[in-house]
């Protein structure tokens, strides 16, 4: 997922207005429910992010809701904003990963360093 698709629901669901406002929030409402689905299975049952998700969720749930009542406009926004929302939870997620794996690499050299201080004869 990447924020320009963000940018481009959001910059895309204020300039098409017409005939076609319709076909353009079914078309923004289903990229965001892929945008969602794809977090649900980056994020797995990692609790990072899970806030995130439940609210691209609730927008998501907004965005069709919307539809179904034919408001184009807020569907459109609620749409970007589950995408959004989406694209949050898998960053805070992957920033969890990222935290934990340097944590442990320094945990590593903290032990090799350790290691290395016992192993080597003190000088007097």
């Amino acid at each position: 997922m990447s924020l320009a698709l963000g940018v481009s629901i959001l910059l895309g669901s204020f300039s098409a207005y017409g005939s076609n406002a319709s076909d353009l929030a079914k078309e923004r409402v289903a990229q965001s429910d892929t945008s969602v689905e794809q977090a649900q299975q980056t994020l797995g049952k990692s609790e990072h992010g899970a806030v995130a998700l439940q609210q691209a969720r609730d927008r998501l749930n907004a965005a069709k809701s919307a539809l179904d009542k034919k408001e184009w406009k807020e569907a459109e926004r609620a749409a970007a904003q589950a995408h959004l929302f989406a694209e949050l939870a898998v960053a805070k997620s992957q920033s969890a990963d990222a935290r934990k794996s340097a944590n442990e690499v320094l945990a590593s050299l903290e032990m090799l360093r350790q290691e290395t201080e016992r192993s080597t004869p003190t000088q007097r």
